[in-house]
């Protein structure tokens, strides 16, 4: 299972790591919209975890840009706002599988990537 977590928040997104390796993941964690596409253009992603609310770029410009790049590639996002908590995220991102908030239980967070890395 390859991840790639896309998260402002370091220590937040380190938590995340640790659950996913746990789980045998090869984890690579960004914090930018920048970095997350260098990512994207050099190494094959089954499932990212991306805050929608990115503190330097776009998290839909990642969602979008991996559905060109990486087409098989499954989006988590997460948030603590409620933008897009209608579940309209569905409709304007096609790889989105999960909309969480980013305080839901690292545990949680990677039975989800799990789940969504095996289809």
């Amino acid at each position: 299972m390859r991840v790639l977590i896309v998260e402002s928040n370091a220590a937040l997104a380190g938590i995340w790591r640790a659950h996913l390796e746990r789980l045998g993941a090869e984890v690579c964690l960004v914090t930018t919209q920048a970095e997350a596409i260098a990512v994207l253009q050099k190494r094959v992603i089954d499932v990212i975890v991306l805050n929608l609310m990115l503190a330097q770029g776009s998290a839909l410009a990642v969602a979008d840009y991996a559905s060109y790049r990486q087409p098989g590639a499954r989006v988590v996002f997460v948030t603590n706002t409620s933008f897009f908590s209608d579940g309209s995220i569905f409709r304007h991102v096609g790889n989105a599988c999960a909309f969480l908030p980013s305080g839901i239980s690292p545990e949680d967070l990677a039975a989800v990537v799990d789940h969504y890395a095996m289809r």
